[in-house]
């Protein structure tokens, strides 16, 4: 049995070359990279050229870059230490990000009673602008958290227009990009953001490692203390090995970017002509013209089926999902689509299908198959 991976969304496969890169580092340097003898130094060597390599396919300063063990932890810092140490008052977000952000917020306000303001979602899944404009009409400390790619249905944010709009009034701007770094041209110096954070594995590269952009003098601290690591901004021994594979594979995804996205394009198209014949009265989950790699629908069928469709997929070998990877477990709706969706089509059968450049258009008849024998 063929077994087709098309969950990218929540990880993705890692390079060859990026194994190879690692497993280079772990028996040739494995000193401690904050040690003086020749050993340490060559570990900082890779850890440094590692850093300078994804400073420039961001178009960012190497002292700009910040390791850190995910996106996540690189949330949970960049928020705590805004509303601790640069004194927010008020953090606008919205309803439809990743949890990593939303219940960061939450702790936020439990703790610290700051003001957090949701901003209005359209029923495609887009950022109602004119609304963050009227609730940035508000005098106080404020930092806008939004997501460049909406990890479940692919809905893409126009980062620029938002960093303009959050630079005329004077608030700071965190990104989470964590499903667009490697897949899309980012550009730090072309728009005003002040933070934004990535997580290697979802642009083939290790798991337990990731980075954030952090704009230089931007007054933030240490989430946690024990070592002058990262310029004293994150306290432990950096995985050089993880990061080595981190940054050659985001120089991967960027030189290969190109042809990629073509590829991965038409076999997106392809997968929708297939559900306009075979499935003619499923319907697309946000904006049509989503980021090129993820495709969350909705499915024609009963809403007894929801419960089961994953696993019937799964006894055929065919991995997506219904949502967010870090929820998988819960049997509750998503709150993404919550915030979209009738509560009658949240009961029916929604899947989230995400590409990698090493799917076909033999996965996407094997998926559709499948999911005709449900």
């Amino acid at each position: 049995m063929k077994k087709v991976y098309l969950d990218n969304a929540s990880t993705t496969a890692i390079r060859a070359e990026v194994i190879q890169e690692m497993t280079k580092v772990m028996a040739e340097d494995f000193g401690n990279p904050s040690s003086t003898h020749s050993f340490g130094r060559n570990a900082k060597s890779v850890l440094e050229l590692s850093r300078k390599s994804i400073a420039k396919q961001l178009n960012a300063t190497a002292q700009e870059i910040i390791f850190t063990s995910c996106g996540t932890e690189a949330n949970n810092w960049i928020l705590r230490s805004a509303v601790v140490d640069l004194k927010v008052k008020r953090i606008i977000t919205s309803k439809t990000e990743h949890h990593a952000v939303l219940y960061t917020v939450q702790a936020l306000q439990k703790e610290f009673g700051i003001q957090v303001d949701y901003v209005a979602v359209k029923p495609n899944g887009d950022i109602d602008i004119t609304d963050l404009v009227e609730l940035l009409r508000q005098d106080h400390k404020t930092l806008v958290s939004l997501m460049h790619v909406n990890n479940e249905t692919g809905t893409v944010l126009d980062i620029k227009r938002i960093g303009v709009i959050c630079a005329e009034h004077n608030v700071l701007f965190h990104c989470d990009t964590v499903q667009s770094i490697g897949k899309i041209e980012l550009d730090v110096q072309a728009f005003p953001i002040d933070f934004l954070v990535a997580s290697a594995h979802k642009f083939h590269g290790p798991k337990g490692v990731g980075f954030a952009f952090v704009r230089k003098n931007s007054g933030l601290q240490p989430l946690f203390y024990g070592g002058e690591q990262e310029k004293g901004l994150r306290a432990g021994t950096e995985a050089v090995h993880q990061i080595a594979g981190m940054a050659k594979a985001l120089e991967l995804s960027y030189a290969n970017l190109d042809t990629e996205r073509i590829h991965i394009s038409e076999l997106k198209k392809y997968l929708i002509e297939q559900l306009e014949i075979e499935f003619p009265g499923y319907a697309i989950n946000g904006n049509q013209d989503g980021f090129y790699n993820i495709l969350n629908v909705l499915l024609p069928l009963s809403a007894d089926k929801t419960a089961m469709i994953l696993f019937h997929l799964d006894m055929k070998g065919i991995a997506v999902s219904r949502g967010s990877a870090c929820q998988s477990g819960s049997i509750r709706a998503s709150h993404v689509l919550a915030e979209m969706l009738s509560r009658e089509d949240l009961k029916k059968p929604s899947l989230r299908i995400s590409f990698s450049h090493y799917n076909s258009k033999e996965d996407i008849d094997l998926l559709i198959e499948g999911l005709k024998n449900i």
